[in-house]
């Protein structure tokens, strides 16, 4: 099985790659810009391996991606290479209209052309999968789960750009025949997770002993998902998941934001001796702009059609995830210091008094 993964050094996209390299045995290309979140180190447990390789390229560069696609001659394209932080998307939305949409679109041309070139049985057993966010579905009540029939209502640029995304790969599908598989899910978190995110971010400050700003009271809600877990789905989704359907990928990990920051201090504290509660080090910020209230996945269709089920409560994976952040500081220490962890997506006005990060998502 021949694989290209797009974003392939990111969080969720490494993560793809290790499982299909490692656990499966395929041969993949990584393919990614190595933006700022971009980040090659990810990929140190498979780069010296003979079924992997790695091409620096955008996927807005249709040349690159033709012939990326032509020489590798791949079975499937798992396509995770995208702009996904919400904060970053409110102060500078241009890169993600450009990446998210423009980028996927080329891909997908790329992708056709490739396709309408191979013979009958490769044609017949090519498959593309969309990976996507349940951003695109906006914000719950206190009720109800996003399900794959959930209309559309993104409320930020990079939900609103993914949600456009979404439906330019259902479009290829229903237009030119691709078979397009389409995949959203909830919030990840795990190992290699840049640290501008609400939980790795949370662990390094939580260990320095800085500031832990939550946005508003910390009462937003996320269905946290542990990303090896989802890298499984993504797996079981291209292998057995029906041409032109979408799939939800969710934990049922429902937490809010503010039982996320205090269970990470928990942890901490009981793997590293401190003078006080690192809970003590929370503090309550102005909430970011158009902060959905809640995101909660519904995975049954995933659960029931294609068998899939997380092995991971939110639990088991928080305290693994600390534990991989206290040993691995090669991996997280010169990315803190391009990123320090100051807070991104207000207006000027609204950024006084809060220097740091809140939560992500």
């Amino acid at each position: 099985m021949r694989v290209i993964v797009t974003g392939g050094a990111g969080f969720i996209g490494s993560a793809l790659v290790r499982h299909l390299v490692l656990d499966k045995g395929y041969d993949v290309l990584t393919i990614d810009a190595l933006t700022y979140a971009g980040c090659e180190a990810s990929l140190r447990a498979v780069q010296d391996k003979a079924n992997h390789r790695f091409v620096k390229a955008d996927i807005c560069d249709r040349a690159a991606m033709d012939v990326a696609i032509a020489d590798f001659a791949p079975d499937r394209i798992m396509h995770l290479a995208a702009e996904s932080h919400v904060d970053r998307s409110i102060t500078g939305a241009a890169d993600f209209i450009q990446t998210n949409i423009v980028g996927t679109f080329t891909l997908l041309e790329a992708a056709r052309g490739y396709w309408s070139g191979l013979e009958a049985d490769a044609k017949s057993a090519f498959r593309f999968l969309h990976v996507s966010t349940d951003e695109v579905y906006g914000s719950l009540g206190d009720e109800g789960l996003f399900e794959e029939t959930t209309p559309y209502d993104p409320s930020s640029p990079y939900s609103a750009s993914k949600a456009a995304s979404d439906h330019l790969a259902k479009a290829w599908e229903r237009t030119y025949g691709l078979p397009v598989v389409v995949s959203n899910c909830s919030n990840n978190y795990g190992p290699y997770h840049f640290p501008e995110k609400l939980i790795p971010l949370t662990i390094l400050n939580a260990m320095e002993g800085r500031r832990l700003p939550v946005y508003g009271k910390g009462d937003n809600v996320r269905d946290w998902l542990f990303v090896d877990d989802h890298a499984r789905a993504l797996d079981i989704i291209i292998e057995k998941g029906r041409v032109g359907e979408t799939y939800n990928v969710g934990g049922r990990n429902e937490r809010q934001n503010i039982d996320v920051v205090r269970r990470i201090c928990a942890v901490l504290d009981q793997l590293i001796s401190g003078d006080t509660p690192r809970e003590n080090l929370i503090e309550f910020v102005t909430d970011r702009p158009g902060h959905d209230a809640r995101y909660a996945i519904d995975a049954t269709k995933l659960e029931t059609e294609l068998g899939w089920r997380a092995h991971e409560t939110f639990d088991t994976g928080i305290e693994k995830t600390v534990r991989w952040y206290l040993e691995n500081q090669w991996w997280w220490q010169p990315l803190r210091e391009k990123y320090d962890g100051r807070r991104l997506g207000l207006t000027a006005a609204k950024i006084s008094g809060a220097p740091i990060t809140g939560t992500p998502a």
